[in-house]
């Protein structure tokens, strides 16, 4: 049924044949239309066209993913998927534009027709796990950097200007002069606390994204299921289903981190209100007294203060900490895959043990990475 909407929404288009105005040659040497910007991604139209209504096409050639010749209205052109683009291809550009306009018009509405087609293709795949999963590790980490870096710039400023003080002299009529003084380094310490949370909520952004790619690299996960159900698990989840808790070391990280994720980074991320009473402060004869009195905040290792500040430090130490311990042992490895290649993980090759085998040793993933980084590179250029 979806065939046949897509043929009817497609018509007249159809494979080229022999009675087909045409010259070989010329076609050969096609040019792009202007038309042919328009059409849908690649990827939906050739799976319209050959996988759905099994149009004959040409293989990879140079420069070249993909070539379907086909017949509108009894003339000749090409649908290419070229290094520059998708495209349509006419013989005769000046004669050939607008029938090039009505063929894509026709192109946009058979993908709509097909559109059950293909969500049952990518539900497929997914279900043999033949996918490919994204790796953002290196620009994740890299905003934790960042906010790392600039943290410590900004507390040696600090370091140096802790004893600034700037005084601003005037004078009003008839009232006299008067100075103002201000202290430089309160803005500074300020500012290195905002860049520490901010830098928190990076790292915690940067793990929970890379501990799906660990797991798989381990192989403790294998499936597009398990990457699906890892993705929407909790933090602590995805922590153990990389790493696990058996190690006393990593039992060592993962109190560290739960700690600082939930008396920092939940805190914060979740408006600076905190469930247990940190906002409110009580009417006393006293005055105002917060309601998390100090006895029960005392065991918290990195526990905001007025004006969101912690103990940055200690935060910073934990972090570095862990991901140093994180690339260590058997794990070194997978650090060039994951955070140097920026390559995706290829599930085919975790079930079919290419991953085992690279994971042996950091000198044999160098030299793997390097493989399929040119296989990727060469993909890229279509150079076949």
């Amino acid at each position: 049924m979806i065939r046949e909407n897509a043929l009817r929404a497609i018509r007249p288009l159809k494979p080229l044949g022999s009675s087909t105005e045409h010259d070989p040659k010329t076609l050969f040497l096609a040019r792009r239309t202007d038309a042919g910007r328009g059409l849908p991604p690649y990827y939906l139209v050739y799976f319209l066209l050959v996988d759905l209504l099994g149009f004959p096409h040409a293989g990879k050639w140079e420069k070249t993913a993909w070539s379907v010749a086909v017949d509108w209205n009894g003339r000749g052109f090409l649908i290419e998927h070229r290094k520059m683009g998708l495209g349509v291809f006419a013989q005769d550009l000046k004669r050939d534009e607008a029938a090039a306009c009505e063929l894509v018009i026709r192109i946009h509405k058979a993908v709509r027709a097909a559109q059950p087609f293909f969500e049952w293709l990518a539900g497929d795949a997914v279900s043999r796990s033949e996918v490919n999963v994204v790796n953002n590790a290196s620009s994740l980490y890299g905003r934790y950097g960042f906010m790392r870096d600039s943290y410590h710039s900004k507390r040696e400023e600090f370091e140096k200007r802790k004893d600034e003080r700037v005084e601003t002299h005037g004078s009003n009529p008839g009232r006299g002069t008067w100075t103002h003084s201000s202290f430089p380094a309160y803005h500074l310490i300020a500012e290195s606390n905002w860049l520490a949370i901010s830098a928190v909520e990076a790292f915690f952004a940067w793990t929970e994204h890379i501990f799906i790619h660990v797991a798989l690299m381990t192989g403790r996960k294998s499936t597009a299921t398990e990457v699906t159900e890892m993705a929407e698990a909790d933090w602590s989840i995805k922590f153990q289903s990389a790493l696990g808790l058996t190690d006393s070391e990593a039992k060592t990280h993962y109190d560290q981190l739960v700690s600082l994720r939930k008396e920092l980074r939940n805190y914060v991320a979740h408006g600076a209100f905190g469930k247990q009473g940190e906002a409110f402060y009580f009417h006393s004869g006293a005055g105002a007294v917060p309601v998390l009195l100090p006895h029960k905040v005392g065991s918290r290792k990195f526990k905001l203060a007025h004006g969101l500040s912690f103990d940055a430090p200690a935060a910073f130490g934990a972090m570095e900490d862990f991901i140093a311990y994180l690339w260590s042992g058997e794990r070194a490895p997978a650090e060039q895959y994951i955070q140097q290649s920026e390559l995706p993980l290829i599930l085919t090759y975790v079930h079919d043990g290419t991953y085992s085998r690279a994971m042996n040793s950091v000198d044999d993933m160098e030299e793997f990475v390097s493989h399929l980084s040119g296989e990727f590179d060469r993909a890229v250029d279509m150079d076949w």
